[in-house]
């Protein structure tokens, strides 16, 4: 089991338990569960608890002892990054107690000393990201694992840390997970869960469906050709490979018994009957459903939008090929979104011209004023990119079966040997029309704060999804974040095992472009003011995002931590006012409370 295969095939399984190591702990502090299947019935029992060996490094070749400061060195609420000799540990001090983590966010190597303990956590500068102390485990997204946990002891006033070399080495720690325990020649048409998509959603509701002692089948589909990878590299790195930017190896899959059926479409699903048919004819049966299909990209409506060298971004191959054919030559980019500037921003150095066509008079004016956007659109234009605004595509022309002209409704003709189109996106459902599972008007799949559907036993996360936020006062919303679908993929997973967990995460964003990063936390939709506190000209800012007397989002280039406080601000339900951010006093973000 746990194949990538291009359709599933009968194997054989042997009937085996599996036994979780002592002293992993599942996230509501009980051992992990135990399971087995006999005479077809899943059964599941815990491990009696047991108390965590003296000695958890077996191998003492493997651990490292190091005397790391005085006691009198930390105060209460305050983190150091302490060097062991083989490799660095995050050393905090809370309530008294000592702990000692690995020092980097596991996601994109963060330095976590810079981040922002609060309520037993770290989390992460740059994108949000949560650890508990206690445990190392992630507790809010982006990523997939946690961070090994290391000893500390006092002895004479001074702080030792206990740890194993390679934890330190890597950095990050998996989570122990259980395998799939079945009889043999079982039928592969029928399976336990059953995820349609491969995003970030999908694998993490599949990691801790295994993580929580899950250990029926489950099965992943996707159309594309590739295990889960990370897409949004492929704005920022679009010579990205597949295999550099995988979320998972192939031997992860295999190792946890997790499937992958890559290039099958569903094409229907029928709710009643609990079946998803496959473009091919293929059936298959489930007993749990998420779907996680993502969005689709919009493509032009104009004239010559079949041309070769016309690109949504949608897989490496769109990526790879876009910078071959920019490289030295001219490039128009269709749309000032987020992937569309990132875009833009990658190929500068590649190209011989950038453009830039957008209807809005300014880029991010919706989702980050007036002000912000300005500013960003300054910063292309000293690095060449040439804006076309308030306008939109006619015509794409060719020559000899390649893009040769970009043509404005301006009038205005544009060379062009390559085209981006990142004029946004739609949520991947047609194939749900007949399905019983309620579609909105939009096409989104309306779900509750467990992620799940108006159909019980059928999930839906990421992209598809309006959910109800609780920052916005349990507002429907889709946020169509990376960060959000982890989060989401997960919830959805804790519900198929009936655990009653409610998303209460802060949705959390960022952009990168010509080495310099915003980031941005909240949900700013229907602001009606922004508040800016340091020097847009500088690019080193921080805006607030109100709306009446609240701030419901911030975003800030150079400015960090300040995205990753608020957010923590914001999670543990304190409400920020404008005038706490109007004065441009920021002890409210220093305080007790963080």
């Amino acid at each position: 089991m746990g194949g990538c295969f291009s359709k599933p095939k009968p194997v054989e399984v042997k009937v085996e338990v599996v036994l979780p190591e002592k002293e992993e702990m599942s996230p509501n502090g009980k051992a992990s569960p135990l399971a087995y299947k006999a005479n077809g019935t899943s059964r599941h029992f815990h491990l009696e608890e047991r108390p965590i060996p003296l000695n958890p490094y077996p191998k003492p070749k493997d651990v490292v002892e190091a005397s790391v400061c005085h006691v009198k060195d930390l105060e209460n609420g305050q983190m150091r990054e302490v060097d062991l000799g083989c490799g660095k540990a995050l050393l905090i001090k809370q309530n008294g107690e000592y702990y000692a983590m690995g020092h980097k966010c596991p996601h994109y190597g963060a330095p976590l000393v810079k981040g922002v303990l609060s309520r037993g956590r770290v989390r992460c500068p740059w994108h949000g990201a949560c650890f508990n102390i206690g445990t190392g485990d992630i507790e809010d997204f982006p990523g997939l694992d946690g961070l090994p946990k290391f000893q500390v002891k006092i002895e004479k006033e001074r702080v030792y840390i206990r740890a194993s070399k390679q934890a330190l080495q890597s950095q990050r720690r998996t989570k122990v997970m259980a395998k799939c325990i079945a009889l043999s020649n079982y039928n592969t048409s029928i399976t336990n869960v059953l995820i349609i998509g491969a995003g970030p959603a999908g694998l993490l509701c599949a990691e801790t469906l295994r993580q929580e002692g899950f250990s029926d089948r489950i099965v992943i589909c996707t159309m594309e050709k590739y295990l889960p990878y990370d897409r949004p590299k492929l704005s920022k790195a679009m010579d990205s490979q597949p295999d550099q930017i995988a979320l998972r190896s192939k031997e992860f899959f295999h190792t946890y018994d997790i499937e992958v059926l890559m290039e099958m479409q569903v094409v229907s699903v029928d709710a009643k009957s609990k079946v998803a048919v496959f473009k091919d004819g293929f059936k298959m049966e489930y007993n749990k459903l998420l779907i996680a299909t993502g969005s689709t990209p919009k493509t032009l409506a104009c004239k010559g939008k079949e041309i070769d060298n016309v690109f949504t971004l949608r897989t490496p191959e769109d990526a790879n090929w876009a910078v071959r054919l920019a490289t030295g030559k001219n490039a128009v980019i269709v749309g000032a979104s987020f992937l569309g500037m990132e875009v833009a921003a990658y190929l500068c150095e590649k190209a011989h011209s950038v453009s830039v066509v957008e209807l809005e008079d300014i880029p991010f004016k919706k989702f980050l004023g007036e002000k912000v956007g300005r500013a960003i659109m300054k910063m292309f234009e000293s690095h060449r990119v040439k804006f076309y605004m308030q306008t939109e595509v006619s015509e794409l022309r060719e020559h000899e079966g390649k893009l040769k002209e970009v043509v404005l409704k301006s009038g205005k003709l544009l060379r062009a040997d390559v085209c981006v189109i990142g004029i946004g996106a739609s949520p991947t459902t047609g194939f749900l029309k007949q399905s019983g599972i309620t579609i909105d008007s939009r096409g989104f799949i309306p779900v509750n704060k467990m992620m799940q559907s108006n159909v019980p036993g059928v999930f839906a996360a990421g992209d598809v999804i309006t959910f109800p936020l609780a920052l916005r006062n349990n507002k429907k919303v889709n946020v169509p974040h990376w960060q959000m679908a982890h989060i989401q993929g997960r919830i959805a997973a804790l519900n198929m095992l009936a655990q009653g967990t409610e998303i209460s995460t802060i949705p959390y964003l960022w952009t990168a472009m010509f080495g310099k990063s915003i980031r941005y936390a909240g949900h700013g939709e229907g602001f009606d003011d922004v508040i800016i506190q340091g020097h847009l000209d500088e690019l080193k800012f921080v805006a607030f995002y109100t709306r009446s007397d609240e701030v419901i989002a911030v975003a800030s280039m150079n400015y960090d931590p300040i995205v990753s406080k608020v957010a923590e601000v914001m999670a543990s339900g304190k409400t920020i006012r404008k005038r706490d951010v109007e004065t441009g006093d920021m002890s409210w973000l220093t305080g007790k409370g963080l």
